[in-house]
């Protein structure tokens, strides 16, 4: 897969510096970082960057498919690169910590579900709700 900026640059999307660092911000975080954490770590690299920009360059993104937004239950979004590698969520309520994680047999299970209900699945998102187990 091409990295986000070549796939902006295929898109034909205007390239400025602040774009990039955005692009760099979301490519290099291994969390599903908010608006404003993307803000802040961006402008480590560039400390003229807006977070008007910021959310103006996210909203675009998504838009076009390039990044994915979730709202996980919280009352702000959190960002990641849409690389076409499906995967779902676990979200620990206690640290807001975003593991991603893949299963096959539930893979089969949702098709199975589909089909029985007489559809074909398109789409689907799955997103788990947890606190670690105390020993």
């Amino acid at each position: 897969m091409k990295d986000l900026l070549s796939r902006c640059i295929e898109a034909g999307l205007k390239m400025t510096g602040q774009r990039r660092v955005i692009l760099s911000t979301l490519e290099k975080a291994s969390d599903h970082p908010s608006v404003d954490e993307v803000y802040l770590r961006a402008k480590e690299q560039d400390p003229s960057i807006s977070i008007a920009t910021v959310y103006r360059t996210l909203s675009m993104l998504d838009e076009m498919g390039f990044i994915v937004r979730h709202d996980f239950n919280e009352n702000f979004s959190r960002y990641e690169v849409n690389n076409l590698d499906h995967h779902h969520h676990l979200i620990d309520l206690e640290t807001g910590n975003v593991i991603e994680f893949k299963n096959a047999e539930l893979e089969k299970i949702k098709l199975r579900i589909a089909k029985e209900l007489g559809y074909d699945l398109l789409d689907h998102r799955l997103e788990l709700y947890g606190r670690k187990i105390k020993e």
